[in-house]
């Protein structure tokens, strides 16, 4: 039984509820509602809570300020992308929709400190006023001033309010060289194997037993908790999978004691899914029909991410696998013919193929240097678009994604070697999504 989240001055119906919608955080809860203190009490001016992705911090501060129904305004720092913004969002949370037009059109700290004062003064606070800044990592990409004036908010306007910080980073990161008024510090650590299990099986599925649900949890856990610990990955990856594990049952091949023959069942499906955690190339829809796709053929003609028909690349990524597929299927003297706008004439006689017998995609693809497919990226995406400082960056997701591989020692005095890892169809696929024909640019296919 959950330790109950306790305080004074809070009826015990609402944190009984409160302590059912924060599971395995009831220390955190109950350590965050003795900082807020009693509902008309004068709270400290800041709370600074830090803590990894998806460690429970906004769920459970937004969860004690809906429960107990306490005056608030939760602001996310990701969509605000101006101070302007953060004020007009806090001040419509606390005094209404008309409240921002009171604000000049470029408003700074001083402008809505001035009307939150005025408003103040017309509607005066019963209880503490809360304002809860989500992803507040981003404040630091503001005014200098805004994030040391809103550490002491409380004194500037005169009024009780709290502001709450939720990060990821830790305070030292976060702090001025100014220096500001510190704020209390409360760490939210990652949840524990135990816990996510716990957490997890809440989701089971009405058609099954939740002990059934709890086996098919604790087999996905022993596969993905050494590599991933994201409470909202992992719940992604249970509803993707679930309908997997319990196909045996459905076909009634097996009972649901048989939990070794279920583990049999779903582990392939396991260990391809693990290829795709955090990625989220593809919906979860579309993987599911990939993989369908994937078992009905022949094993072995399709490899690693390769075999996706519909991947959907950034649109430089585009280009570059059809730069790198060109290179490494095309000679390298032929890139003049192809590529260069202004060749010259050149003799047909000395750029058909004379003595060649065997088609270069029977041969396989060849290495190609890394200067030779930013040459043919660039021609080939021509006017289109400028390209951007992301390009290496895109390579190298390429690679990681098994479409381009490297070749070579990894040696820092030679400039690196790649091969295209695609096959002619999906290219093909790729290109048409870009408007481009590839096969007039293929040496083979003249």
């Amino acid at each position: 039984m959950p330790a109950l989240v306790e305080q004074p001055g809070y009826a015990h119906e609402r944190l009984c509820a409160l302590t059912e919608r924060v599971p395995c955080r009831e220390t955190q809860a109950s350590t965050l509602l003795a900082l807020l203190g009693e509902p008309g009490h004068y709270s400290y001016p800041s709370i600074f809570i830090y803590g990894h992705r998806a460690s429970g911090k906004s769920h459970v501060t937004e969860s004690i300020l809906q429960e107990l129904e306490l005056p608030h305004a939760i602001v996310s720092c990701v969509e605000c992308v101006s101070a302007g913004l953060l004020f007009e969002q806090t001040l419509v949370a606390f005094f209404g929709p008309e409240a921002p037009s009171l604000l000049p059109r470029s408003s700074s700290l001083s402008d809505f400190v001035r009307i939150y004062k005025q408003l103040c003064a017309q509607t005066p606070a019963c209880q503490t006023r809360y304002i809860v800044l989500d992803r507040a990592e981003r404040l630091r990409d503001m005014e200098a001033n805004l994030l040391p004036g809103l550490l002491r908010l409380q004194e500037l306007v005169d009024d009780n309010v709290t502001v709450i910080l939720l990060t990821e980073i830790v305070w030292d990161k976060f702090r001025p060289n100014t220096g500001c008024l510190e704020p209390l510090l409360l760490h939210f650590p990652d949840y524990s194997k135990a816990e996510l299990q716990e957490i997890l099986v809440r989701d089971y599925h009405p058609a099954y037993s939740p002990d059934l649900y709890g086996s098919f949890v604790s087999i996905l856990l022993g596969v993905f908790y050494s590599v991933c610990r994201d409470l909202r990955e992992l719940k992604h990856l249970a509803a993707l999978n679930f309908s997997k594990f319990c196909e045996p049952l459905e076909r009634e091949e097996v009972k649901e004691s048989e939990t070794h023959k279920l583990w049999r069942n779903i582990e392939p499906h396991l260990k391809k899914a693990m290829q795709t955690v955090y990625l989220r190339e593809v919906s979860s829809v579309q993987w599911e029909q990939q993989q369908q796709q994937m078992e009905d053929r022949e094993a072995g003609t399709l490899k690693g991410l390769s075999a996706y028909a519909h991947v959907e690349l950034p649109y430089y990524s585009k280009f570059l696998l059809i730069a790198a597929y060109l290179a490494s299927f095309n000679p390298a003297r032929t890139d003049r013919r192809f590529f260069l706008k202004h060749h010259g004439k050149i003799k047909k006689t000395n750029f058909l193929k004379k003595h060649e017998k065997t088609s270069n995609h029977l041969l396989g693809p060849k290495p190609f240097p890394l200067d030779r497919l930013l040459a043919i990226f660039y021609s080939v995406v021509d006017s289109r678009v400028a390209p951007t400082a992301s390009i290496f960056s895109q390579i190298s997701s390429l690679v990681t994604l098994q479409l381009l591989t490297q070749v070579g020692h990894d040696d820092q005095l030679d400039a690196p070697k790649y091969k295209c890892a695609v096959a002619l169809d999906f290219i093909q696929a790729v290109s048409r999504t870009v408007s481009f024909d590839i096969v007039k640019y293929l040496y083979d296919f003249l």
